[in-house]
């Protein structure tokens, strides 16, 4: 259990650069006689010096009834929960969250099974301390710009650390994976006793829905420090839940080109890099997710593959290929839909292409088509990753040629249109059929051979291949 932290009133010691809508709405509850504080993520934000993308108000000495009554002046407003202890207010394109205080007791297994009670005239200090994190724990009241911060979430803050509050942290098996995405976002780590904690709910996991498993992963793709999310599942133990990452721990590498350590050193060294050269291309979509997960995944091959030869030397072959089974099984058991393996199958067994020759039109039409649905630019920057996480060594992008070369062809980021097509065909005398497919099979071969460039090569093309089929 951990200690007392001791109850901390104090003016705001960050800046609150506050939604004039969200400041309104507190000012109008107060005015009602109720107080409205903004809790959780929130106020770690504003903290963090960061933009705060979501805020959440939480209402003291106002029922449901009366909060209702002051929020239908202000725009759109419906209650939302199981208990109607939530409002959703929409106005001027925003949306809140205004809620009345509540307390949760377990009543089953997993995520969901609690009881929860909402009471306007809880005790904040009591209300706060259902949260997960000392971090989320903190309440803000923006007219008076007070802090209430019971359980130390600014100290731990400032430490950049991930504290429990109380025992209750183990009610609810998804703050491990909660943890976990909040370290890979803000660069923290585990608190010793927390990282304890976790590891008795291990045993719970099997209860979390698969759909909230993917919404943590999502998260943890989005963070600036990916490793130390990779990091709470080591010290907490939850890394057994995902035998294709575990495997990774101790498996050797060769020295001479991988001085950082074991397979699972260099993984979390990728993420990281990753998360860079996505914030250098400024994505922060789907190309980042694919790029994150595809670091992650790239190397999963290794354990299988892994021996010493004759010579001394660590060697992996084909690791590239035996990574595939256990990215799939691995995106299986994380709940990512399809679109991110068709996208990260073929990032992993092409990432090692750029060693086996140098570039030419020809092996980048190839290469092209082959990463499909994923592209050469999102592959250089997994090689990019890749190569760059071997510290000691410095950053590298051996790649690059290859890229360079498929942007001056306008083949970075999608495979080659086929230049024959039905329609010429059609022109040809060739009606639709096994036959008219078997031909625009073979002439798109031919122009990733590059005996097909533009709509003249391939009506000869086309004429000569009819000719021999006579």
């Amino acid at each position: 259990m951990l200690v007392e932290r001791g109850i901390e009133h104090m003016k705001a010691p960050f800046e609150t650069d506050i939604d004039p809508l969200v400041l309104n709405t507190c000012r109008s509850l107060r005015q009602a006689g109720g107080t409205a504080y903004l809790v959780g993520g929130c106020v770690r934000d504003m903290a963090l010096g960061l933009v705060p993308k979501d805020f959440d108000i939480e209402v003291y000495g106002l029922d449901m009834e009366q909060m209702q009554a002051v929020l239908a002046g202000l725009g759109k407003c419906e209650k939302v929960g199981k208990s109607f202890g939530v409002i959703k207010l929409w106005s001027h394109g925003h949306e809140i969250d205004i809620a009345l205080p509540r307390t949760e007791r377990k009543t089953a297994a997993g995520h969901r099974g609690f009881d929860v009670r909402f009471d306007p005239q809880l005790d904040p200090q009591e209300a706060s301390s259902r949260r997960d994190f000392t971090i989320n724990a903190m309440m803000l009241d923006p007219c008076e710009n007070e802090l209430l911060d019971f359980h130390g979430g600014m100290a731990d803050l400032d430490a950049r650390i991930l504290r429990h509050i109380s025992p209750a942290f183990s009610e609810d098996p998804l703050r491990v994976l909660r943890g976990m995405q909040f370290a890979a976002r803000f660069g923290f780590r585990l608190h010793v006793e927390t990282a304890d904690l976790c590891r008795t709910l291990l045993a719970e996991a099997c209860t979390l829905a698969i759909e909230r498993i993917w919404v943590e992963w999502r998260k943890w793709a989005g963070g600036k420090y990916p490793s130390y999310g990779l990091r709470v599942l080591e010290d907490s133990g939850w890394i057994e839940l995902y035998p294709e990452l575990a495997a990774m721990m101790g498996c050797p590498q060769e020295p001479a080109w991988h001085p950082e350590g074991d397979v699972w050193t260099h993984t979390c060294l990728v993420v990281d890099q990753a998360a860079q050269v996505a914030s250098r291309y400024t994505w922060e979509s789907e190309r980042r997710l694919y790029l994150l997960f595809a670091a992650l995944v790239h190397d999963m091959g290794k354990p299988d593959t892994t021996f010493t030869d004759e010579a001394g030397r660590i060697r992996s072959p084909e690791h590239s290929q035996a990574g595939v089974k256990h990215c799939e099984s691995f995106l299986a058991r994380i709940g990512a839909p399809a679109t991110l393996q068709a996208h990260l199958v073929p990032l992993v067994k092409e990432h090692l292409t750029h060693m086996h020759s140098p570039p030419s039109q020809r092996a980048v039409r190839r290469l092209a088509h082959r990463l499909e649905p994923a592209d050469i630019e999102l592959w250089e920057a997994l090689v990019e990753a890749d190569a760059s996480g071997r510290s000691p060594l410095p950053s590298s992008r051996p790649a690059l040629p290859w890229l360079e070369m498929a942007e001056a062809m306008q083949h970075h980021q999608g495979k080659p249109k086929p230049i024959v097509t039905g329609k010429m065909l059609m022109g040809l005398g060739i009606r639709p059929g096994p036959k008219m497919g078997k031909i625009i099979d073979a002439a798109f071969e031919a122009q990733l051979d590059g005996d097909i460039r533009d709509e003249a090569s391939a009506l000869a093309w086309c004429r000569k291949y009819l000719d021999e089929l006579h």
